[in-house]
């Protein structure tokens, strides 16, 4: 049996990323995923029409785009999460369905839909990621798009044994760990994120079942969404053999055949 196939994080729910990590979300990561290039495309897929956006956090993305006049709403697992959009300024004017986003289940319909920051691979698994890009065909108008963003699979950290930790950072008063585990059957990794400073030690759980880019695509097909555009970043750069991440636009095709 392989040793990553082991991998079983107990308790770990849809909202247990969000309410363990939100108090920290936007120190941590509002520099390294800056959401200004990710909010000009969306802006100019969404034109006139509705956009909602899944896993909408602490708003970096959603309240940009209402600052554009879209019409955003949002789905989220994590009260603690949302609890931090609802304190910035516009937060309150943000419609928010409170569950897992695999249900994309929300009223209405919507020119765009949108994932950023790798947040689809939350989900927990490959029935999950299906039944959401399924949702997200049926909330989408006719010509609508759908966008995602996501790391590439680079599982050579892992070694033979399937476990990795790793430095990201580090100051005179604290270190940053990643502590992983992969089970390459489940293409399932999950651990902690760990900070260490000179009084503590902080947990903060993640898991994510990923799925290579020609993956999403054959996931995407049945549910009537079809490839457009695979990019390199939000800012259009060719998405190449050497690209670790890429932004995938989904079309919902303008009439049916």
């Amino acid at each position: 049996m392989l040793r990553g196939s082991l991998v079983c994080m107990e308790g770990y729910e849809a909202s247990t990323y969000g309410d363990r990590i939100a108090e920290i979300y936007d120190g941590l990561y509002g520099v390294a995923m800056d959401p200004t290039r990710a909010v000009d495309l969306l802006a100019g897929l969404a034109g006139t029409g509705r956009a909602l956006e899944l896993g909408i956090g602490t708003g970096r993305v959603a309240l940009p785009l209402v600052e554009r006049g879209i019409d955003v709403s949002g789905i989220d697992a994590s009260a603690a999460m949302v609890a931090k959009l609802r304190d910035k300024p516009g937060g309150d004017r943000i419609a928010v369905s409170m569950g897992d986003f695999a249900d994309v289940d929300v009223p209405g319909t919507f020119s765009l839909i949108y994932i950023p920051f790798t947040t689809f691979f939350a989900l927990a698994d490959q029935d999950e990621q299906i039944r959401c890009l399924h949702g997200v065909a049926r909330h989408l108008v006719p010509g609508g798009h759908f966008v995602m963003d996501a790391f590439v699979p680079d599982l050579r950290r892992f070694g033979s044994r399937s476990e990795a930790t790793t430095t990201l950072g580090s100051t005179a008063r604290q270190v940053m760990l990643d502590a992983m585990r992969h089970d390459p059957v489940r293409q399932v990794i999950e651990g902690h994120h760990i900070i260490v400073t000179e009084g503590a030690i902080t947990l903060y759980p993640v898991r994510v079942r990923y799925c290579w880019p020609s993956e999403l695509d054959v996931m995407a097909r049945p549910a009537g969404l079809t490839l457009e555009e695979r990019v390199e970043g939000y800012d259009r750069q060719p998405f190449v053999a050497t690209s670790d991440r890429h932004v995938s636009i989904y079309g919902k095709p303008a009439t049916s055949t």
